[in-house]
């Protein structure tokens, strides 16, 4: 399976990517960079305080100050090394022509599920937050917070309502 980049910048990992194989189509939609910047910014954070309180203790006890700049470039190597697996290989929303995966959202109800369970989407607002939710038969749903995807509303909107269509059509 090859994956090529429909969206955002060539060569920044981030956008939707689409991968077409023998028997399904797959697009994978990125993280947003204003949520991979938040999650950034919360582990600096953390990574401040971490070090702040190893300096505390390297002075209460004593230690070789040496180690305090050796767990600051651990620290920075595992942060960025986590945002740069945030921005290029991983996807919150998984699309193919049997259904649908969303990672990392809290609150999204059924987060796997097959378009044959999927009655209908639309557009709504819980909370103030756009999202496009997926009705499930059984009556669950699934809630997509668009703002959390690097791609263009009306383009997963379209998307994912022509793969609805599609199995719709698809004799069962």
């Amino acid at each position: 399976m090859t994956l090529r980049l429909l969206e955002g910048k060539p060569g920044s990992g981030w956008g939707r990517m689409r991968a077409v194989t023998d028997s399904n189509d797959v697009t994978l939609y990125r993280l947003a960079p204003t949520f991979a910047a938040r999650l950034l910014g919360g582990g600096l954070v953390l990574l401040a305080l971490l070090v702040f309180a190893y300096t505390a203790l390297t002075v209460a006890l004593s230690l070789p100050p040496d180690l305090i700049v050796v767990v600051l470039v651990v620290g920075l190597l595992t942060v960025f090394g986590v945002n740069n697996w945030l921005r290029s290989s991983t996807y919150v929303v998984r699309l193919d022509d049997l259904g649908y995966h969303v990672k990392y959202v809290r609150g999204v109800g059924v987060a796997t599920g097959t378009w044959g369970d999927v009655v209908e989407a639309v557009a709504a607002h819980p909370r103030d937050i756009a999202c496009l939710v997926l009705k499930r038969r059984d009556g669950t749903s699934t809630s997509i917070p668009v703002q959390m995807l690097n791609a263009d509303r009306d383009m997963f909107a379209d998307d994912v309502k022509a793969r609805l269509q599609r199995a719709t059509e698809r004799p069962t």
